[in-house]
């Protein structure tokens, strides 16, 4: 089936990534439809051609049989860094459960419902039921729930940090030397394989054309590995305002989450993703090589994207602060 002829839902298509992936679809001609909790959150995707944004209750059983009435793919995409802590060594939060268990569950019983044959989900790489943080074990749990319906298709994405000129991670290290003297790093030593939110946006989509990929699990890293303080240097080096990086105490580093736990905003940092640090976020590379070739993609290094959009960045911020956006 060609992508003209496609009807694709992308649950989380306003995020991140859902962004750029719903741009590659519009480019191709598919019909997307972009539910979201808040309008507001979606109004850059309007504009887009055959894309339509709906406010829409995703977790509402009723809404998403709804929704995917008529569609060829769900695609699902939405995920949460930051919750409050659960129960008990092997718990979540109740909000870890409602967006990475509860709602891919949903989805797949919709598809079934309606007859949706594939189903996209993103889970993350490190995905463990035993992992160390809520975060790692509500992730596994949700790769599972995504493969309840025996009809669905199901084909799973365990995805490395992403980066890209919107993200939120090589920006915010390259926000924080622009002020800070010297810059604290947790686990410093903690590794990571950034991947590139183009690649992985193809990668889905080569993914829907691709019936090879139905029932498969794909873990997806970048290039090349970097320890977290490697990172945090580079970003400030590619801004134009690299500062001396230490290893900032766990027993700081862990009050310091706490603190900003209290906080009425989403914390910059919780307990939560220092527990996620304790296991790197790699992949095998002979399993990187695999599913790069399986999924038809040239993997593209941080150091060819992140220097542009990082030094460009950095004024038009500071246009929106004095602005006061």
């Amino acid at each position: 089936m060609k992508m003209h002829e496609t009807t694709i839902v992308v649950i989380g298509g306003s995020g991140f990534i859902g962004s750029h992936l719903v741009a590659r679809l519009a480019e191709l001609g598919a019909r997307v439809i972009v539910p979201t909790r808040r309008y507001e959150r979606a109004k850059h995707l309007i504009f887009l051609p055959r894309v339509e944004v709906v406010e829409a209750p995703v977790l509402d059983a009723a809404t998403l049989r709804r929704l995917l009435a008529g569609a060829n793919f769900a695609i699902n995409l939405s995920g949460i860094l930051h919750a409050r802590e659960g129960q008990g060594a092997a718990a979540y939060s109740p909000a870890f459960a409602a967006v990475h268990v509860e709602l891919p569950r949903r989805i797949a019983a919709a598809c079934a419902a309606v007859g949706v044959k594939r189903f996209l989900h993103m889970s993350a790489l490190g995905a463990a039921a035993e992992g160390p943080s809520m975060y790692q074990r509500s992730k596994a749990d949700g790769e599972a729930a995504a493969r309840t319906e025996p009809s669905v298709a199901t084909t799973i994405f365990r995805c490395s940090v992403a980066f890209g000129a919107d993200d939120s991670f090589l920006n915010l290290f390259a926000r924080a030397q622009k002020w800070l003297p010297v810059v604290p790093v947790p686990r410093a030593a903690a590794t990571f394989q950034p991947v590139y939110v183009g690649d992985v946006a193809q990668a889905f989509i080569n993914a829907m054309q691709d019936p090879a990929t139905r029932h498969q699990v794909y873990s997806m890293g970048g290039p090349n590995i970097y320890t977290l303080a490697e990172l945090v240097k580079l970003a400030g080096r590619y801004a134009g305002y690299e500062r001396p990086v230490f290893e900032a105490p766990l027993g700081f580093a862990y009050f310091m989450a706490r603190l900003f736990e209290l906080l009425p905003r989403e914390p910059l940092m919780n307990r939560d993703n220092l527990d996620t640090m304790k296991v790197d976020n790699v992949v095998d590379p002979i399993l990187q090589a695999i599913t790069a070739a399986e999924l038809g993609i040239k993997l593209t290094p941080l150091e060819a994207i992140a220097p542009h959009y990082l030094k460009a960045r950095l004024p038009y911020d500071d246009y929106r602060s004095r602005a006061g956006r």
